[in-house]
Order: structure tokens, then sequence, then C-alpha cells
């Protein structure tokens, strides 16, 4: 091609470029937001990015940072994401011309008794154009890129979800931890009152029905620990799993949930949700993709308009391949206009459309799902706190009880009845202390995890 059809090629195709776009403009649906939340008042600041720091577990953190560089979720999240980027490659590719070169060498002979035959060498360079002049190729660009920033929030998802597993499991062990070595201090509590009993029945001041009474409270406390035990290496193989490590290789942490101090919790004003949960934009985004898919279906009934060149050069001589007298073009100009697709066209744009409506209901859930998220969450701190204040309050007059009954039965002033409910009152209130703390912590987690952890969208970073 010479100079004046490159400059010809260059303009039309700049003219397809800045064409025009067809179909509906996408935005948001309106979704009512509250101004407060009900469970606390709303604050300016919002939980950190490493927001499990403000536990103070060096062995929480640890974990973390392993469940980050070996979780199998995480990596599946991340590989879909690197497959969503590259189909936006893909999709961005018909936005530019289509550029090929090519070369051959022909000899021919005409009978076989010939010697000699006739040769060609030729070399071209070739280049197609599509003029998106509807939008349609740009819709489609924009639409596997919002596919992409989708994924890309889908995997921010993932991430929080894990982060809130791993700490859910981490106090579980703990908590199981602490519940194991109450029972074991109980159970050592009643094999002391029965040994009690049975000096008493020795000297005749105590009868053998007490002492089975009190052997009934030893055997019932010493098969609360199988279970317990049970719970505690089913709690370490499914942290291993959150980690992607071999369950044998993987030991359940030590120390107890009591000495984990639980932070108070930032809730952000509601109207910066939205841009604080990877779940919501992740909604959004694939919305912004199915109105771009809308726009390209509708473009697609108009016509198209494409451009094909070629130019090089040709010679019966290898070396005068590229000499003035060899060159050749071509420049060819299409137009298409669809007029009977059997339906398939209007079908394509029903399809959109109804896809595009999925996509209006998905956003308004999540939307409405986030906000009763942090609601539940809130409403769950507050209780579970004031829970586990009550059950502390059980345990100091029941461990009041206990102590007072202990001594009497020393002393022989009180009977067995007295006894078997002060120790049976002391063991349940410790346990439910025990689990009135972990569902305090994992309450706590559980709003971390609403309020989008410390994470925020690209435009509010």
């Amino acid at each position: 091609m010479n100079t004046r059809t490159y400059f010809l090629f260059a303009a039309v195709a700049s003219f397809g470029v800045a064409g025009c776009s067809v179909g509906p403009d996408y935005q948001r649906p309106a979704v009512d937001q509250p101004k407060t939340w009900d469970g606390a008042p709303s604050q300016p600041d919002w939980p950190g990015l490493t927001w499990w720091h403000d536990f103070h577990a060096a062995e929480l953190d640890r974990l973390m940072n392993a469940a980050h560089d070996g979780n199998s979720d995480l990596a599946i999240a991340v590989a879909r994401l690197k497959q969503a980027d590259a189909q936006a490659v893909i999709a961005g590719a018909p936005l530019l011309p289509q550029v090929d070169a090519g070369a051959s060498g022909e000899r021919v002979r005409q009978q076989p008794s010939y010697k000699t035959g006739s040769k060609l060498y030729s070399a071209s360079l070739s280049a197609s154009y599509e003029f998106d002049f509807w939008g349609a190729l740009r819709d489609q660009a924009e639409a596997a890129r919002l596919t992409a920033a989708a994924s890309a929030f889908d995997r921010e998802t993932a991430e929080l979800t894990l982060q809130s597993a791993v700490a859910n499991s981490y106090f579980s062990l703990l908590s199981l931890n602490e519940r194991i070595r109450l029972a074991e201090d109980n159970l050592k509590a009643a094999e002391s009152v029965l040994g009690a009993f049975q000096a008493r029945l020795e000297v005749g001041t105590a009868s053998a029905l007490d002492v089975a009474q009190q052997e009934n409270v030893v055997a019932t406390q010493r098969a609360v620990l199988p279970p317990l035990i049970e719970q505690q290496r089913q709690g370490r193989d499914a942290l291993a799993v959150l980690l992607g490590q071999a369950p044998e290789g993987t030991s359940a942490p030590d120390g107890e949930l009591r000495a984990v101090r639980l932070p108070a919790v930032a809730a952000g004003l509601p109207s910066g949700l939205l841009q604080r949960r990877p779940d919501v934009q992740s909604a959004e985004s694939k919305l912004q993709a199915a109105n771009r898919n809308v726009k390209a279906s509708v473009a697609a009934l108009f016509p198209s308009i494409t451009l094909t060149a070629q130019g090089g050069g040709a010679s019966s001589s290898l070396s005068d391949l590229f000499k003035p007298a060899g060159a050749f073009y071509t420049l060819i100009g299409g137009v298409a206009q669809p007029i009977f697709r059997g339906g398939a066209l209007e079908g394509g744009q029903l399809l959109a459309e109804g896809q595009y409506d999925e996509q209006v209901a998905t956003y308004r859930k999540a939307v409405v799902s986030a906000f009763a998220d942090v609601e539940d969450a809130l409403a769950a701190v507050e209780q579970e706190g004031r829970r586990e204040e009550a059950d502390k309050i059980v345990v100091q007059t029941a461990q009041r009880a206990y102590d007072i009954a202990q001594a009497q039965l020393y002393s022989g002033t009180v009977d067995i009845l007295t006894v078997l409910n002060t120790q049976r009152s002391l063991f349940q209130a410790e346990d439910e202390l025990a689990q009135a703390r972990l569902s305090h912590a994992q309450a706590v987690v559980g709003l971390f995890k609403a309020l989008g952890g410390g994470w925020q969208s690209p435009e509010e970073s």
C-alpha cells in the first residue's frame, strides 16, 4: 500500500473508534440505605485491613499468613481471576486491526518432459478492520473487563471469608482447650468429693447411696471429656484444611480463649458500607457488564462496516521481489446489514435484557443483605457480650456455693443432695461461660466480616 492508502485506512479506523453507542446507558439501581445503625452509633472510622491484629494474638497472625499462602479456595479464586483477565484481553482484540504477513514460492511444470518451469515468489501484508460505529465491540470488551473486575472482587470476598473462618476456627480451638481443662479440673474435684464420701462411709457417717450418687457424678463428668477431645481433633483438621496443610502436620493452638482480649469494632457510616463490601462491588460489576451486553445486543441489529487491505510484491525472480515493478495492493470496503437471522438477534437481545434484570435483583439483594449482616452482627456482639457478663456472675455465685458446700462436707454439716447440686451447677456454669465467651468472640469476628474487614474499593483507597 502507498502512503495515501495508509492514511485512508487510519482515518476510517479512527472514525470507527469514535463511533456512537446504542442501547440503554447504565444507572445504579436505587436501594434504600439506612442513615445510622440500630445496634450502635455510626462512626467515621472503619476496621483496618489487618483487622485480626486487634486481638493481639501472635498465633492468629501466623495462621492468617499461612492461610493466605496455602488455602485452596483462595488459589481457585486467583486462577479464576487470571482466566477473567485473559478473557478481557481476548474481548478487546477486535477493537484493533488484524494484521497478517505471508510469503510463498511456487514452481510449475506443464509437462513431465519439460526440464524447466515457471517460478513465482510473493510476499504480502494484509490488514482487516471492523469499524465499531455502533459501539458493539467496545461494549463487549467493556463487559469482559467488568466481568474480570467482578472476579477480582470475588477473590477479595474469598479472602475475607477465609480470614473470618481462620479466626473462628482458632477461637473455637482455644475454647475447646478451656472446656477440656475445665472438664478435667471438675473431674478431679468430683473424685475428691467421692473420696470424702468413701471416707465417711468407712466411719459410718455416710451411706452407700451417698457414695453411689457421687460415683454417678464422677462418671458423668468423665463422659464429658471424649466428645470435647473429638471436637478438638476435628477442629484441628478443619483448621488444617483452611491452611492447605495435612492434618497430621498441624497442631492445635495452645492457650485458652479467656486470655484473648476482644477489641471494640468501629462501625462506620452506613453510606460507606457499599464501598467496603467486595461482594457488593462484585454484584455491581456484574450488573454493569450485563448492561454492556444489552448495548452490544442492540448494536448487533445495525449494519457492520469492514475494511480489508492487502499489499506486497510478486516476481518470478526472488531478487526482484521487492522492486516497484512487482508491487500490488488491494483495498476493499464492505457494509452488511442483517436482514433475516431467524430471530437470533432479537432473541439475543431478549436474553441480554433478561440477564440484566437478573443482575439488578442480585445487586439489590446483595445491598440489602449487606446492611442486614451489619445489623445482625451488631446485635450479636451486644447480646453475646451481655450473655458472657451474666455467665461470669453465674459462675461466681456457683463457685461460692460450691466452696461453702465443700467446707460443710468435710465438717459433716451438709447433706449429699446439697453437695451434688452445687457441683452440677458449678460444672455446668463454667462450661456455659466458656461457650458464651466463644460466641462473643465469633460475634466480633462476624462484625468484622459484615463490615468488609478492612477492605475498601480502589475508588476509596
